[in-house]
């Protein structure tokens, strides 16, 4: 081997940069996700926005007892996105734990890691989507069992919404709802959506039902919220992106209108 140069120490040292990126969202997934990261990554991050992600522990089946069971870890999987560092939004990437659980609940758990920051859960993120579209009837497509789609329809109907109706799938593992197909995500909305609802909300954060969303609206000629959609769209305008994304959504073009 030849020898090695010496190591110089330069005598200058760099100017830095306030932050690596303008804005940072962080985002708590579960361990066992295959979509909320790869959608964050296309629908919120670009050359201003970073996403930053953090994974806790979770066991399927999907049941309301083992979704309540991730409330302990929401603390822990806050501080360690960016330890010590503000961000501008974080979102904890699952609707039927958000119902189960409750957004206030989960807003103070992650805050207790994170004072200060805006927190995003799905199903408050959907529920700001469907307003800004201006709707108050809806149809329900989850890909859960009956016992998990009840929360879920105890939520939005809580919240002012008239559910026309309220379709699930039976799934129990979110690892096999990631599975679904992205069309046939497109027919199961057209069987979904009621001849008396004004839009489609799609739940669950393991389906691929952001990147069909505009395909879906398309079809049934009425809007679409969709769980990581709304999660992406209601980070996107706390960070101050008021951009519109048409193809990605009628929702993708609407500002976010104060709570």
């Amino acid at each position: 081997m030849k020898p090695l140069p010496e190591i110089r120490m330069s005598q200058a040292r760099p100017m830095l940069d306030d932050r690596p990126m303008a804005k940072r969202v962080g985002l708590i997934a579960l361990a066992t996700d295959h979509t909320s990261e790869v959608d964050f990554q296309r629908m919120v991050a670009g050359p201003r926005i970073g996403v930053y992600v953090a994974r806790i522990d979770y066991a399927n089946p999907t049941t309301p007892e083992n979704l309540r069971k991730m409330q302990p870890s929401l603390t822990e999987g806050a501080r360690l996105i960016l330890p010590g560092e503000e961000l501008d939004a974080i979102c904890y990437s699952c609707t039927s734990a958000s119902a189960v659980i409750g957004d206030d609940e989960i807003t103070a758990a992650i805050q207790a890691a994170k004072p200060g920051v805006p927190v995003v859960t799905p199903t408050l993120a959907s529920v700001r989507g469907l307003r800004a579209l201006g709707v108050g009837k809806i149809s329900v497509l989850t890909p859960y069992t009956v016992e998990t789609s009840r929360p879920m329809a105890a939520y939005f109907a809580g919240h002012g919404f008239e559910l026309v109706n309220f379709t699930c799938l039976g799934f129990d593992d979110d690892r096999e709802m990631a599975r679904i197909p992205p069309a046939l995500l497109i027919e199961l909305a057209r069987d979904a959506i009621a001849p008396g609802a004004e839009a489609l909300f799609i739940s669950c954060t393991a389906l691929r039902a952001a990147g069909v969303a505009a395909d879906i609206e398309e079809a049934i000629g009425r809007p679409v919220v969709t769980s990581n959609l709304a999660s992406a769209w209601n980070c996107l305008r706390l960070c101050g992106d008021d951009k519109a994304h048409p193809e990605l959504g009628r929702l993708m073009t609407m500002p976010l209108a104060a709570d």
